[in-house]
């Protein structure tokens, strides 16, 4: 075994932690993922704001560390963001953690941090873990340019109703699912959105670490993905461009001559509608002259 020390003596020193709120990200499963600034900011903390007191006690009992907590969940935001603003008005460090993960990502903590903000205090990122950025960077699909949706409503009316406002976008979709609803939700995401290139992601950075490809229509047949246990994210790649019809087109033209010059309405609607600008200004013109 090496007996190279932990962290090199060149590395970074702790720097004090000033007083204001601080959104810390911790682990999503491998506790080595910590960083230290999240150590640093935990061991200072007056007061930790937590999803679940009992899975953050857990961690920080994990690396020596004991805090005052508060639970801030769905039912308790509002009364964490009232303490959280008393505690940070009197100069206090208040820390801002989820059950894993980035804090604000899918949970109830955007409350406290909007009160913090509006109050005119500090707030500062903590960044490490993320679920969301985890699956994207092993689905192999395009990440330029992301939606990132959530979780999906669990009825199948409304979750298709919620995909149909998705489908026409050229951006890679990435969804939070949880194992019971999955294979529903990927059957409607096939049917709705087409056979895209798809990934399914779990236990994200823990021992079974899956992520299973395929189109969505494959996905959702996938006998691997029935019921699977732990946190799932679904990354979904983007959509063919359709191309607009002539009705599309000369709806568009006809509304952006009310407003604009035929050459001006045609520039428009090309750049709207991903189409050539001459001959949709030869139809402008025409409609022009009606």
């Amino acid at each position: 075994m090496s007996d190279a020390p932990l962290f090199p003596p060149t590395a970074p020193p702790a720097r004090p932690v000033s007083p204001g709120l601080y959104l810390v990200a911790t682990p999503i499963g491998n506790l080595r993922d910590m960083t230290l600034r999240a150590l640093d900011v935990l061991a200072a903390a007056d007061l930790v704001l937590a999803e679940d007191t009992r899975v953050t006690a857990k961690l920080l009992t994990a690396y020596g560390l004991k805090a005052k907590l508060e639970r801030c969940d769905d039912h308790a935001s509002a009364r964490a963001a009232e303490i959280a603003v008393e505690r940070l008005k009197a100069g206090e460090v208040v820390a801002l953690v989820s059950d894993a993960g980035t804090p604000l990502v899918s949970d109830p903590g955007y409350v406290v941090a909007r009160a913090a903000v509006a109050e005119g205090l500090p707030v500062h990122p903590v960044p490490g873990p993320s679920s969301l950025l985890a699956a994207l960077c092993i689905a192999g699909l395009p990440a330029y340019r992301i939606l990132f949706a959530g979780f999906l409503p669990p009825k199948s009316g409304a979750r298709r109703t919620a995909l149909e406002e998705l489908r026409t976008g050229r951006q890679t979709l990435v969804f939070f699912e949880s194992g019971p609803r999955l294979r529903d939700s990927l059957t409607d995401m096939a049917q709705v959105l087409g056979p895209r290139p798809a990934a399914v992601a779990r236990e994200l950075t823990k021992l079974y670490e899956e992520c299973v490809r395929g189109t969505l229509a494959e996905l959702a047949a996938d006998p691997r993905l029935d019921a699977p246990k732990g946190e799932i994210v679904v990354v979904v790649g983007p959509g063919e461009a359709e191309t607009a019809s002539a009705a599309d087109a000369d709806a568009a033209l006809s509304e952006a001559l009310t407003r604009l010059p035929p050459g001006e309405a045609a520039a428009e609607v090309s750049k709207a509608l991903n189409l050539p600008r001459k001959p949709l200004y030869k139809r402008a013109l025409e409609l022009k002259a009606r």
